[in-house]
């Protein structure tokens, strides 16, 4: 989205959006499943983890912290991934806000 159209929508519409463009992608989606699962930084574990060259592990965990779901940390010779748990937050706050449904208002 151009930065003239993102200028029309608030700071948490556009960073909801980024996160779930970032999640737009099944490589994404198995990281996080297996970054949620082990509940702790994961340095080089994620190559053993996913049927995946590792410069495209690389690339997919680029577009997630980019994105703000992940967390990178250095440590030595290479970077630590955990889940940001504020932007989890944001997340799950919008899911929830959208599974609620009033019988009023007549939706499905």
């Amino acid at each position: 989205m151009g930065i003239t159209k993102s200028s029309l929508f608030s700071d948490s519409q556009n960073q909801l959006a980024q996160i779930f463009k970032a999640l737009g992608h099944p490589a994404r989606v198995a990281i996080l499943e297996y970054l949620l699962k082990a509940k702790s930084c994961i340095c080089g574990d994620i190559v053993d983890e996913l049927p995946l060259a590792q410069p495209t592990i690389s690339q997919h965990l680029k577009e997630l912290k980019s994105a703000g779901i992940i967390q990178g940390t250095v440590e030595g010779t290479s970077v630590c991934y955990c889940i940001h748990s504020q932007n989890l937050l944001l997340i799950k706050a919008f899911i929830e806000e959208m599974s609620m449904c009033n019988p009023e208002n007549k939706c499905c």
